[in-house]
């Protein structure tokens, strides 16, 4: 028909390009539904996804081959002009191929690790390409990988080739006819469309997505182009912001009127159940330690009894949360007390927040410890450890152990080397020790031998949120090295003084299901579900508490505990605090844009980007409120939720170190 029409053979060549890629394209979005739906959702609605899908995809399609179009309206570089042309634009859509095709691979492995789409997020593994490219190395059959990819991309440009020698054969008899331009402008009319948006009235835009009402639908709509190249201006942090309306609400919420305050800065007198003794300090920062993959949960599968034991022991929280999912922003918050709320970038990368001021410069008389596995250089935790005056850091290289992976030491190892540090202390102690092995590629050394593996069917550990036997033991091996850090250190003279507080950086997305209502696992509840252990046998009085707290409220109970003043300057606050009256954690998704409240019943979140928000029970799997109440708590929440994202804002950049 084409042919017939007299079509130039470029745009002919260009037509069967534009369904190659569509159909790349649309297989893609269908594996990721057969690989990463929720049983929950039918087939049938997602068709919206599909149909919206579809549109970014013809956007990104038209980008891909709108040069061809374009420069095609001068004959001298249309591909079929000569040889030299034509073996230039095979090479060009073989990268761009290569690109796509990385893309989606990466996206696909993004999907599998944290059930998002590919974002802009992922430019922080360039920033550590040693670390990032061993564990990538440990984890992945990186040689299979690139092989495929290889072949892929052969078998696209073979294809391409073939189609452009096939579209050649066609035309070889027809009577040579004139160079017609008005093809090559209605090709770039169409593709132009395309990329504005097919069969909008408005430009398609990364927001569209999210009107789908459904993280899952709205995560398969985009294509992992669209939403990396989208939350790429999300990098960049923004200074403007609302805190100054919410002072009032911060105030009733950090009870700032009980206090001598300049502002959110309060300085604290200890209190009359304050530690004399001067007690050490033992922080640990535990890597993806996810409260439902636990035994303290209620998890049948009992994968950290030790640490269970541990919690009969101190004072728990089993209704900590984390402000939001990752290691960098887990650590920073923990250190700080704000929450890390830049979009994209980790605060730890942005010169102008990693420099913060942190309670544990008050501990007076204390010496100061950091210990990490392997490099404290890794997303920048060095420079937000030497906010802490005089801190000591240890890190790879600093060991008599030797490396097991890219994450250094085995935690085991990195326990008993702090440990040895700590025993020959002549004066009081804070120390930071934070873990790496329950992490991706989940290696288990071999010299732990006393360290029993278990054998688990899979659908026991999928009914119960474990992916894999590989990440259970390494889960259960978490636990044996608390177990050789607590032995080890009940040896030595410092243990019967110091307090031991076991936080996680965050949780890790999953089913929850078999040990909590519907929200913990559909609302992603279970991404920053944490423990948080207070232990010192010797100091503290046993508790179980179930209200709601957060990450950035552990240094300003630490610090409660100590007989000695101290200046809080930040959203942390002491749980142990009889005055404490609102019991909530603050909760950000990055990449989708949700951020929300976490109280001792309900869930509340919105969405900074659409017109969305959703309340649901945490003890339940519905609301047992009436729609008037239901109006009511969202009202209050919401507003507490800005207050709270408005405030960190303002204080990632405003609470300096001076």
């Amino acid at each position: 028909m084409l042919i017939k029409w007299r079509v130039p053979k470029t745009i002919q060549w260009i037509v069967k390009l534009f369904f190659i890629y569509l159909i790349i394209f649309t297989g893609f979005r269908i594996a990721t539904v057969v690989c990463f739906r929720p049983k929950s959702i039918p087939v049938l609605e997602l068709l919206p996804a599909f149909w919206l899908g579809l549109k970014y995809d013809l956007r990104w399609i038209a980008i891909i081959l709108f040069p061809i179009a374009l420069f095609s309206l001068f004959p001298k570089l249309a591909p079929f002009h000569s040889q030299r042309s034509k073996k230039f634009w095979t090479v060009y859509l073989g990268i761009i191929t290569l690109l796509v095709l990385f893309f989606y691979g990466a996206d696909f492995g993004q999907f599998s690790y944290i059930n998002a789409r590919l974002n802009a997020d992922a430019l922080i593994f360039a920033e550590d390409p040693k670390e990032s490219l061993k564990m990538v190395w440990q984890s992945y059959p990186v040689i299979w990988i690139l092989i495929g990819l290889a072949g892929a991309v052969l078998m696209m440009i073979w294809m391409f080739r073939r189609t452009h020698v096939d579209v050649h054969d066609r035309n070889i008899n027809i009577h040579k006819f004139t160079y017609r331009r008005r093809w090559h402008f209605a090709a770039l009319l169409i593709l132009g469309w395309f990329m504005y948006g097919f069969l909008t009235i408005r430009p398609l835009n990364f927001f569209r997505a999210f009107r789908l009402n459904d993280e899952f639908k709205s995560n398969l709509a985009l294509n992992p182009l669209q939403n990396f190249f989208t939350t790429l201006r999300f990098r960049d942090p923004d200074y403007n912001t609302h805190a100054q309306e919410y002072f009032p609400v911060m105030d009733k919420f950090l009870n700032l009127s009980n206090v001598w305050s300049n502002k959110y800065t309060r300085h604290i007198i200890p209190g009359s159940t304050s530690l004399e003794s001067q007690p050490n300090v033992v922080l640990v920062i535990c890597e993806s330690f996810s409260m439902y993959k636990s035994s303290m949960s209620g998890n049948k599968l009992n994968s950290t009894p030790f640490f269970n034991e541990l919690t009969k022991e101190g004072i728990f929280f089993d209704r900590c949360f984390s402000p939001t999912f990752g290691t960098a922003r887990g650590v920073f918050a923990t250190l700080t007390g704000i929450p890390d709320v830049q979009l994209s970038k980790f605060a730890t990368r942005n010169e102008e927040s990693v420099n913060q001021r942190t309670i544990i410069n008050d501990f007076e008389g204390y010496e100061k410890f950091y210990f990490i596995g392997g490099r404290s250089q890794f997303n920048n935790f060095n420079g937000l450890v030497k906010n802490i005056k005089d801190v000591h850091i240890y890190e790879e290289g600093n060991f008599d152990a030797k490396p097991i992976n890219v994450w250094g030491i085995s935690d085991k190892n990195l326990f008993l080397e702090a440990n040895k540090v700590m025993a020959a202390q002549t004066k009081p102690f804070f120390t930071i020790i934070q873990t790496a092995d329950n992490h991706r590629p989940f290696n288990i050394p071999e010299e732990d031998s006393d360290f029993v593996q278990k054998n688990i069917p899979d659908e026991e550990l999928k009914q119960n949120g474990f992916e894999s036997l590989r990440e259970y033991n390494a889960f259960a091996y978490t636990d044996y090295c608390y177990r050789k850090f607590i032995e080890s250190a009940k040896k030595e003279r410092y243990f019967n003084n110091t307090i031991f507080v076991f936080i996680g950086d965050h949780g890790v997305e999953g089913n929850a299901a078999a040990v909590y209502p519907r929200a913990w696992t559909e609302q992603r509840l279970s991404d920053e579900h944490i423990p948080l252990l207070f232990y010192s046998p010797m100091l503290l009085a046993p508790q179980r508490r179930s209200e709601a707290v957060s990450q950035i409220d552990v240094l300003p109970t630490i610090a409660g505990m100590v007989q000695q003043p101290y200046t809080n300057s930040t959203l942390g606050r002491d749980l142990l605090n009889p005055n404490k009256k609102i019991n909530a954690a603050f909760i950000i998704y990055h990449a989708p844009g949700w951020i929300g409240i976490v109280n001792d019943d309900y869930f509340y979140r919105k969405n900074i980007r659409i017109q969305k928000e959703e309340l649901v029970s945490l003890k339940s799997d519905s609301l047992t409120i009436s729609l008037k109440q239901q109006d009511s708590v969202k009202k209050e929440m919401s507003n507490l939720t800005s207050a709270m994202y408005e405030t960190a804002r303002w204080m990632l950049f405003n609470n300096r170190n001076k």
